[in-house]
């Protein structure tokens, strides 16, 4: 269970802008409950449910300690088994997936801090067709993350330029499409936020809202992950129960038993001042979360967490 003092709560909701802060304790606070450390080199992942089967997305980095290829990939993992698939969008950076009925999505950028996002579809993550979705021609783009709002989806995107249009980077915009195809920018006003570092967004709907999961940067450094939600991407409430991550010494336990010793020796003396990247599913009526700690300066982990309800509960949990 995460245990943070009252006042570094304080410290963060005033960070982030809100209204009047609210006192919480521990008892008060959403139990997340952190699993340990999964994989070495790996950050942007999304657990997923497909045809009933719980699988985490991966993005593959060109130096990811088990790449051999030289290139960037895409995969998913089947995390009952441990079995992965067969790899695609090979050379493509910062993906995140969604699931659709009997289809499979990804989204990536072409490159690091790219003008261009592609969509990847599957009926059985193996053989996959390959859309253009958005291109932003001056824009940095970076990670995406995609949910299902009414009749319409809608993608949080990751700008880093130019300054005109992102403020103080990293910040998210919006688009829309109405078949995971063909997405269009959402207008300036969708925003969150320029004012300040907000990066790596993870979007997700309930009941007429929008929730977004990201991250905070405050002074130390230390990063952690805030949650906010909106009515129209444009007007946002702050969680007073933020953060909803933070770096502990729970994060370098581990939860991979293929690890090897020297993996876990440098897991044991890695700089953890980071909780980020955080995505999320629901499965079996749990809250199945990923996330990567860290020094967010290239030494990066991938873990695991869970909450012991369903998604719905745990959004709704961090807005008493």
């Amino acid at each position: 269970m995460i245990s943070l003092r009252v006042s570094l709560v304080a410290l963060m909701a005033s960070l982030a802008g809100g209204g009047d802060f609210v006192q919480v304790d521990k008892q008060t606070r959403p139990r997340i409950d952190k699993l340990g450390t999964i994989d070495l080199d790996m950050v942007e992942t999304t657990p997923v449910v497909f045809q009933d089967r719980l699988y985490r997305f991966e993005y593959v980095r060109s130096g990811y300690h088990a790449n051999k290829t030289g290139e960037s990939y895409f995969r998913f993992v089947d995390v009952a088994t441990g079995e992965y698939t067969p790899a695609f969008a090979q050379g493509y950076d910062l993906g995140c997936a969604f699931a659709e009925g009997e289809t499979m999505w990804a989204f990536g950028v072409d490159q690091w801090d790219g003008t261009k996002i592609v969509s990847f579809q599957s009926n059985d993550l193996k053989r996959w067709e390959s859309h253009p979705a958005l291109e932003a021609p001056t824009w940095g783009l970076f990670n995406t993350s995609v949910c299902k709002a009414g009749d319409r989806y809608v993608m949080a995107i990751e700008v880093g330029r130019p300054p005109e249009v992102v403020g103080v980077p990293f910040t998210s915009r919006f688009a829309e499409s109405k078949n995971l195809i063909d997405w269009k920018l959402m207008p300036a006003e969708c925003i969150f936020t320029k004012e300040r570092y907000s990066a790596c967004p993870s979007i997700r709907y309930l009941d007429g809202l929008f929730y977004l999961i990201y991250l905070e940067a405050l002074p130390g450094p230390a990063y952690v992950s805030h949650i906010v939600r909106s009515k129209d991407l444009i007007r946002w409430e702050v969680s007073p129960l933020n953060p909803i991550l933070a770096a502990s010494e729970q994060d370098k336990e581990i939860a991979n038993i293929k690890l090897t010793e020297g993996q876990k020796a440098k897991i044991k003396g890695a700089l953890n001042r980071n909780n980020s990247d955080v995505d999320l599913c629901e499965f079996q009526g749990e809250t199945i979360i990923t996330y990567s700690w860290g020094n967010q300066n290239g030494t990066e982990f991938l873990a695991g967490a869970v909450y012991r309800g369903t998604l719905a509960s745990f959004l709704k949990s961090f807005f008493p």
